[in-house]
């Protein structure tokens, strides 16, 4: 009697405790029910990359520090920005660069908000300060990219575990939305968080140029080992049922497996390769843009296009970006061009200068949305990477049966 008289008071005391969250929250559909409670609709589903989009999240370029030059960002960045980030790292980036930056993703956030979009932000963090773990220490990056971090797959949002250890913290930026998100009855999943010890890296990666790359890269020689699973989100793009994912320089295949059995048997994860000498993320080389519509980089080839061609899906070769070359890329390619983001089949958003993959987009009966973000370019990302989409509507489906 008395132990039961104890655990009814443990789960009376657990459920106080839980109840004045859950009933400030204004998804919760009850205030006396606890966080447990499921809503009927839940406000994050999402299958693909180009259903009707709904909600999505907008990342923040507020306090972005340059990453430490550690063998991470080395092998993920070019030979012409070493020096940057061996001069800055740790500190802020150029600050009216990134003024500029702040203001272009305020005009694009108005303009989604425009085309009936719900917008949601992270939390401004000082990414300046300096953290430390058992295995390392460093300073932080930024809450720019939330495709990097986040991925949606039907109603769960999974955190990826990240490979560059600046981005360690880089979760916490999010987790005030995410925790809201579930509170309205979203799955939420962390995959196993790596200790990003100096085994997860080779330290003797041997790259002094571009050209190292290629040959490396052909080689399927990385700078992350297979020591623990890792991998950013940003290195997955989705079809409905079929995910594909690329090992690159942040994601390994113990991630790629993680991630295999975790969504099994609802999705199929395939992995795809492409000719790249230096793969991280998937978005500026492959961007599935439409049921049997897809982007493939013209200086990237994929490997396996067949699968694709054989399901009857159509391959479109975005053109030459128009950057100037003395435009800042601190990291990334001038292919942020064909990272678009999709608000649906027939709407796209596009960067305002880049005016011949306009010109493409038209021809397809897709029409544009044109927004300028080339200085937020300079820290890593286009449309795609910029946002996270929470709700697409829309249901699952296969387009590979």
């Amino acid at each position: 009697k008395l132990g039961r008289v104890f655990t009814g008071w443990v789960q009376r005391s657990f459920q106080s405790t839980q109840a004045a969250p859950a009933s400030q929250n204004t998804c919760a559909a009850d205030d006396n029910k606890a966080t447990s409670s499921m809503p009927k609709d839940c406000p994050v589903c999402s299958y693909n990359e180009w259903d009707p989009l709904e909600e999505v999240i907008v990342g923040r370029a507020e306090n972005a520090c340059v990453p430490p030059f550690s063998v991470e960002v080395k092998a993920n960045t070019y030979e012409k920005y070493w020096g940057f980030y061996q001069k800055f790292g740790g500190q802020s980036f150029p600050k009216e660069h990134l003024k500029k930056a702040i203001a272009e993703i305020e005009e694009m956030c108005n303009i989604l908000k425009g085309e009936g979009v719900i917008v949601k932000r992270p939390d401004p963090i000082d990414w300046s300060v300096k953290y430390k773990t058992p295995d390392f220490e460093s300073t932080g990056l930024y809450a720019a990219m939330p495709r990097d971090i986040l991925l949606v797959v039907g109603n769960e949002i999974i955190e990826a575990p990240m490979a560059w250890r600046a981005r360690f913290f880089e979760y916490r930026a999010y987790r005030q939305l995410i925790k809201e998100y579930f509170n309205c009855g979203a799955k939420w999943t962390t995959a196993p968080k790596p200790t990003m010890a100096n085994e997860l890296y080779d330290q003797d990666y041997p790259i002094c140029s571009v050209e190292d790359r290629h040959k490396l890269a052909a080689q399927g020689k990385f700078v992350t080992t297979e020591f623990e699973p890792c991998f950013d989100a940003a290195d997955f793009i989705r079809a409905g049922r079929d995910i594909f994912v690329q090992r690159s320089q942040v994601t390994n295949y113990m991630g790629i497996e993680w991630m295999k059995r975790h969504l099994a048997p609802d999705y199929r994860v395939h992995v795809v390769s492409f000719k790249d000498p230096n793969p991280m993320h998937i978005d500026a080389t492959f961007n599935i843009i439409g049921p049997g519509l897809v982007l493939s980089n013209p200086d990237r080839p994929c490997h396996q296009i067949e699968l694709f061609k054989k399901a009857g899906w159509t391959v479109i070769h975005p053109p030459v970006p128009l950057i100037p070359d003395d435009h800042p890329l601190w990291m990334s390619s001038k292919w942020l061009s064909m990272n678009v983001l999709m608000l649906d089949e027939k709407r796209v958003m596009v960067d305002a200068n880049e005016t011949s993959i306009q010109k493409m987009f038209e021809n397809l009966g897709i029409s544009t949305i044109k927004v300028s973000i080339r200085h937020a370019n300079s820290l890593g990302g286009g449309f795609h990477c910029w946002t996270c989409d929470i709700r697409r509507r829309g249901t699952l489906q296969s387009y590979f049966d």
